[in-house]
């Protein structure tokens, strides 16, 4: 049975959110605040908080500064995943995946389907990892967020999650490379 291996420590990691938006700020940015309040509440750090507009060049340097900060395990962006002309997260951050988590969108897809119906097709949530780092693309609006979090994140975001979770594989995911990141895992 899935659940909590209350003997294991819990492992803090740090995380950022970046929020893709035309018209948000950090006062109306209620996806970004929602998903700081869940992953302070859930024991983890925000290392960092941004919004950068609907722009494949911005969206992807903001993310790549992550990738690339040793101090960064995790990134979720909320935003820019729908089908509008200006939707271009997707687009912005699959090309820096070195390997795509094509379960995370199909497990999303599951989670929204009761709740939002037929509309959950709208979706590219999109999911992958980077230089050790997972990538979370979230749609923009705060119950989506709300969903991928309760219901995804806050449980393969937690060591002590059993039977398997994203953290106890942390140390290995670019063993492959042989890059220092890898040694310095939070776990």
């Amino acid at each position: 049975m899935p659940g909590l291996d209350e003997t294991k420590e819990f492992v803090p990691l740090k995380i950022a959110v970046l929020t893709v938006s035309d018209t948000r700020n950090i006062k109306d940015d209620k996806s970004g605040a929602l998903l700081v309040q869940r992953i302070v509440a859930a024991g983890h750090l925000v290392a960092e908080r941004s919004i950068v507009p609907d722009d494949v060049a911005a969206i992807r340097n903001r993310v790549k500064a992550w990738i690339a900060d040793p101090l960064i395990d995790v990134i979720i962006t909320t935003g820019g995943t729908g089908f509008t002309g200006r939707d271009v997260t997707p687009e912005a951050v699959e090309p820096l995946f070195e390997k795509k988590m094509d379960a995370f969108s199909a497990l999303f897809l599951v989670i929204s389907f009761p709740k939002v119906g037929t509309s959950a097709i709208q979706s590219r949530a999109t999911a992958g990892v980077a230089g050790s780092t997972y990538i979370f693309c979230l749609p923009g609006s705060p119950g989506a967020c709300k969903d991928a979090w309760d219901e995804i994140l806050v449980h393969q975001l937690d060591y002590r999650y059993e039977p398997c979770n994203f953290v106890e594989i942390m140390p290995r995911l670019d063993e492959h490379l042989r890059r220092p990141k890898a040694k310095g895992a939070t776990v």
